[in-house]
């Protein structure tokens, strides 16, 4: 792990204790996303930035899921909800900018949603370089993020929620995701949209090769 990624991982150690209540607002609006981001995935599937595991519900029962997270606690919650899942999972304590105990050339999907709002924008190149070196040939990648939207008045909204996403979860709205993406070597971004507003930033590629 990081050394600069500690203080992230205390944040999240305490955050996780009362995550899923904090988060509640906003989870009734993803909780519809779920299974359409999830439920066509197929094979082996890395899923970066697992929290407490409320994707785990959403999978096919036929892949097999390695799920890491920089938050012990975090982990620990997910590994309750991994045990009503329908499919095998694995929850590796891991940076995801490191990922030391990921193997490389291994996985058919890449997945996360909000992970890389949340992590600084300098470890975002390393993570997706780690995101690259995990898949397969070919394989796939699909991320959900938050973006500072262009309408004042949901940049309005945004800017009055701003310091608390940020003191409670370490997210930010101005993360540079899709450049970080754009300028790689080893991804290419084969559909991007908005799944609400011009907020809520779907991205998805492939591993080039």
């Amino acid at each position: 792990m990081r050394e600069e990624n500690l203080s992230l991982r205390a944040k999240y150690n305490i955050t996780a204790l009362f995550y899923d209540i904090l988060d509640y607002p906003w989870e009734r609006v993803y909780r519809k996303w779920r299974p359409l981001l999830l439920g066509d995935l197929r094979g082996k599937i890395l899923e970066a930035g697992v929290g407490t595991g409320r994707n785990f519900q959403h999978y096919h029962e036929s892949i097999e899921l390695t799920g890491v997270d920089l938050s012990d606690v975090m982990l620990r919650k997910a590994a309750k909800k991994a045990r009503k899942a329908h499919c095998k999972i694995e929850l590796i304590h891991d940076d995801a900018s490191v990922m030391q105990h990921v193997e490389s050339n291994q996985y058919d999907w890449v997945i996360s949603t909000f992970l890389c709002c949340v992590m600084p924008d300098e470890f975002q190149p390393m993570a997706l370089e780690q995101f690259s070196r995990a898949l397969k040939p070919g394989g796939k990648f699909r991320l959900l993020e938050m973006i500072y939207s262009k309408d004042k008045n949901i940049r309005k909204r945004q800017d009055f929620f701003a310091p608390f996403v940020e003191k409670v979860y370490g997210a930010r709205f101005d993360r540079n995701t899709l450049q970080y993406i754009e300028e790689s070597t080893d991804l290419e971004i084969t559909s991007k949209r908005f799944l609400k507003d011009d907020v809520y930033l779907l991205i998805e590629g492939i591993k080039k090769g």
